[in-house]
């Protein structure tokens, strides 16, 4: 079962949280090598399994109501990555590919070839009004400097320096079973009270805060996908009081539906619809992120664009 523990330090300004998709990844690794599309190379599964365990940690760090939507647009053969995580942790991922894949291809290599490369963090409410707009902030992949080969961890920790004022050390990493992250942030505010019944200053609060981003950075990708969290806490953090949250259990969910799909379909118009009934006998859409094929035929067709009040009664004739 996929897990997510929060966790606090006792008395410190830092909080913490890792993640485990563990059946959540296994299914959106089977869907894709059921669907009609070719699997993802194994280098883009990874950068999109870090994606999600990193949405994940993102989605419930804020707590926001709505869905948190991160894409990557690259240009090399990755031209967008995405992962999207609901409000009740379920996460989905996909990517467009375009062109060959290197096995041994790195974050730069397949959406930062030329430098231009960029991630958008977009909170899209659940409940969004009309006219009102998600909030989305935009990050160059290159923003992260100091490495010859910039990883997504990276990247993230420089949106939240930037983009929220927050310090924050993250640890992702991904194989075909498990997709997992470990983030450390430090807590805004004045600080918690220290021994003597006083506030921390910022040096202190930074001080405890790379105390324990530097535990944190210590575990390699390998011990995080093999190590169950207790293990991991108790390695890294032996020495420090955590004060634990209660368990959440991510899931992988799509929210495509017909009535979506629906609505695409009267977006492209009357016109193109129908030239794709002739050329093809059918609209057949497939979803990018489930694999789940939506087919309408010309009578589908003739009634999404049929006025309301003229529907016939009956359901959909394809399914």
């Amino acid at each position: 079962m996929s897990e997510l523990h929060k966790f606090i330090f006792e008395g410190l300004p830092v909080r913490g949280m890792i993640v485990r998709l563990t059946d959540a990844w296994t299914e959106i690794l089977a869907r894709r090598a059921d669907d009609a599309a070719a699997p993802w190379p194994w280098p883009v599964a990874a950068m999109l399994g870090e994606m999600a365990a990193a949405g994940v940690l993102m989605q419930s760090n804020i707590k926001f109501n709505g869905a948190l939507v991160m894409q990557i647009f690259g240009e090399g053969p990755v031209k967008i990555a995405v992962a999207e995580v609901q409000h009740d942790l379920a996460v989905r991922v996909t990517a467009k590919v375009v062109g060959e894949v290197e096995p041994d291809a790195h974050l730069r290599d397949l959406v930062n070839v030329n430098g231009h490369g960029r991630m958008a963090i977009t909170l899209d409410p659940k409940d969004r009004v009309p006219g009102q707009q998600p909030y989305q902030g935009v990050v160059p992949l290159n923003a992260a400097s100091g490495a010859s080969q910039p990883r997504l961890s990276d990247v993230l920790e420089h949106y939240m320096r930037q983009s929220e004022q927050l310090d924050t050390r993250i640890v992702l990493a991904a194989d075909g079973k498990v997709a997992a992250g470990l983030l450390i942030q430090r807590l805004p505010g004045a600080g918690e009270a220290n021994v003597d019944g006083g506030k921390m200053d910022l040096a202190e609060q930074l001080e405890h805060f790379n105390r324990i981003a530097t535990l944190a950075a210590s575990l390699t990708g390998t011990e995080l996908l093999e190590l169950d969290v207790e293990t991991v806490l108790r390695r890294l953090f032996w020495q420090e009081k955590l004060l634990r949250f209660d368990l959440q259990t991510p899931r992988f969910a799509c929210t495509c539906s017909r009535e979506r799909v629906t609505g695409m379909i009267r977006g492209l118009g009357r016109e193109e619809a129908e030239s794709i009934l002739v050329d093809r006998g059918d609209i057949d859409v497939s979803c990018d992120f489930c694999g789940k094929h939506y087919r309408f035929d010309a009578v589908d067709a003739a009634r999404i664009f049929m006025p309301a009040g003229d529907l016939p009664p009956g359901p959909s004739t394809v399914q």
